[in-house]
């Protein structure tokens, strides 16, 4: 299994189900090698699984996050008894013939996992989805690793992990005849395009003014980095995968810069949790102007970050090399800029301006390459990688001019190409779509078309013909500019404007900013 958790909502668009943008997304991670959709954490929009079922995703179908004990006072818990069986034996008949859903998952990190007086819940919830459905398996997101050696494990037929990949081995070793996979993984958070120096996994090192380096060395507490996952999966390869926090970047929850006391549950250990709230609770007198999550592999506006390709070097049979971060450091020349590579290329060979950085080559537990005595000076950055089957790929960064103008391009339904940011093939290869909603990718550019990879110019839209403005957005987690708006600031050089059509006929979209020369396309 090779999935990523998703939210229910899409971004600027929210959470009213649109099949157009909801194609898109799962055009993107299939492009990534994604095959899996953990609906976290609760039942989807049944027009979710008709396209699982047509785009060949598998589906962890789930019900609830919360049981009998209240994670928010107006939650679940008050309507738990009343109503859950309700509810499940209601989700399973109306889900259990959609080919795609490979299991149920009955909860995700209920407190009750840490009672065994409270089990009888999980036991009667499995019984309930074998006498509804008995052809497939139940399982559930557990992040409590007691729980994991108590009879809790027995009253699912997956036992679900969430972050705790070093329990892989132990696990097996005691239950050698019961299936597991990572339910939950990761949380690794990044901003697109963001790079702080010196690198740091630390907290203060890879944070700066609400965003988090893309160099992807930096995890929530109860996280851990792609790479740590992988290495446990390798190592035992009686898991059966994983389901990534998250696919995409969604509406709030921004750690690590919520103030939301509820992130305290992720904590076991009384004096961990002590000083979390205590930080917390320092940290709240400052009001947070993040709106919404760092968590995706693809931002809240559809566009890949780095880790994009670090899970397609993983899970694509494609030959990737991406390089990080870009090329534009004025001010930083004479210092070291590490360069970081997500490849499944054997080896790779890092050059700046033609002088060789040295050949790395991957070792066992080793998931990407990083050459950490870069020293920049402005030109051009190239990596020669070397596939297994003996084939030479490249890949080059190069120093752009500053902002000159705006460009933009359709994506007709398969996600941003690769001239925006994106790894998208060409339209005719990707699931078919209606046109009721037109993504429209936008970059600020230099004189030859190269995204300025440090461009935030506010950006005006207008639209004359058979078509009207939905929503702009340009992946920035801080950006408190409406979605319904006219405008948005580019982030790191890319923004997005979605278009409704109203009618039949030609749609124009203008691009405009001050000091940039303007842009107009018809669709």
């Amino acid at each position: 299994i090779k999935g990523v958790c998703l939210h229910h909502d899409a971004g600027a668009l929210g959470a009213v189900w649109n099949e157009t943008a909801w194609i898109r997304r799962l055009n993107m991670l299939k492009q990534m090698g994604c095959n899996a959709i953990r609906t976290s954490h609760n039942p989807p929009a049944p027009e979710l699984l008709d396209l699982c079922d047509r785009m060949g995703f598998l589906v962890m179908d789930e019900l609830t996050d919360t049981w009998t004990i209240a994670k928010k006072e107006n939650g679940y818990a008050k309507l738990f008894d009343k109503w859950a069986d309700k509810d499940l034996k209601a989700m399973i008949h109306r889900d259990r013939n959609h080919p795609s859903v490979i299991m149920w998952s009955i909860g995700n990190e209920t407190a009750e996992q840490g009672y065994p007086e409270k089990y009888g819940i999980a036991y009667h919830l499995t019984e309930v989805c074998h006498y509804e459905d008995p052809t497939r398996l139940t399982s559930y997101g557990s992040d409590n690793p007691w729980a994991s050696e108590q009879d809790f494990r027995n009253t699912m037929d997956i036992y679900g992990f969430n972050y705790k990949p070093h329990l892989y081995g132990k696990f097996h070793a005691a239950n050698p005849g019961k299936l597991y996979l990572g339910s939950e993984t990761a949380s690794t958070v990044s901003s697109r395009g963001v790079y702080i120096f010196p690198l740091s996994n630390k907290k203060e090192g890879a944070l700066d003014n609400f965003q988090v380096c893309s160099f992807d060395m930096f995890t929530v507490p109860w996280g851990q980095l792609p790479d740590q996952e992988w290495a446990e999966e390798d190592k035992n390869p009686s898991c059966l995968g994983e389901f990534v926090w998250t696919g995409f970047d969604y509406l709030g929850e921004p750690t690590p810069y919520n103030t939301d006391l509820t992130i305290l549950t992720n904590f076991h250990d009384e004096e961990a949790k002590a000083k979390a709230e205590k930080e917390l609770k320092e940290k709240g007198a400052i009001a947070t102007p993040s709106r919404s999550s760092y968590f995706g592999i693809i931002d809240l506006a559809g566009f890949p970050k780095d880790r994009y390709w670090l899970y397609k070097s993983r899970w694509s049979s494609e030959p990737v090399l991406h390089l990080m971060p870009h090329w534009n450091w004025a001010g930083r020349e004479g210092q070291i800029t590490p360069v970081q590579a997500y490849t499944n290329c054997v080896s790779a060979e890092l050059f700046v301006n033609g002088k060789s950085y040295g050949r790395k080559t991957k070792g066992t537990k080793e998931y990407r390459f990083l050459w950490d005595n870069v020293i920049y000076e402005p030109g051009t950055v190239k990596v020669i990688g070397l596939t297994a089957d003996g084939k030479t790929i490249e890949n080059t960064i190069t120093t752009t001019g500053s902002a000159a103008k705006i460009l933009m391009a359709c994506e007709y339904g398969q996600g941003p190409s690769t001239d925006f940011g994106g790894d998208c093939a060409p339209a005719s290869t990707q699931t078919s779509y209606t046109d009721d909603i037109l993504f429209v990718d936008v970059k600020v550019a230099d004189k030859d078309g190269n995204m300025v990879p440090t461009a935030c110019d506010e950006i005006k839209f207008i639209v004359s013909g058979a078509g009207e403005i939905v929503a702009v957005d340009a992946g920035d987690a801080t950006c408190h500019t409406p979605f319904h708006s006219d405008e948005i600031k580019a982030f790191n050089g890319l923004a997005s404007v979605i278009v409704r059509r109203t009618s039949k006929g030609a749609i124009t979209v203008k691009a405009v900013c001050d000091g940039l020369e303007s842009c107009e396309i018809e669709l």
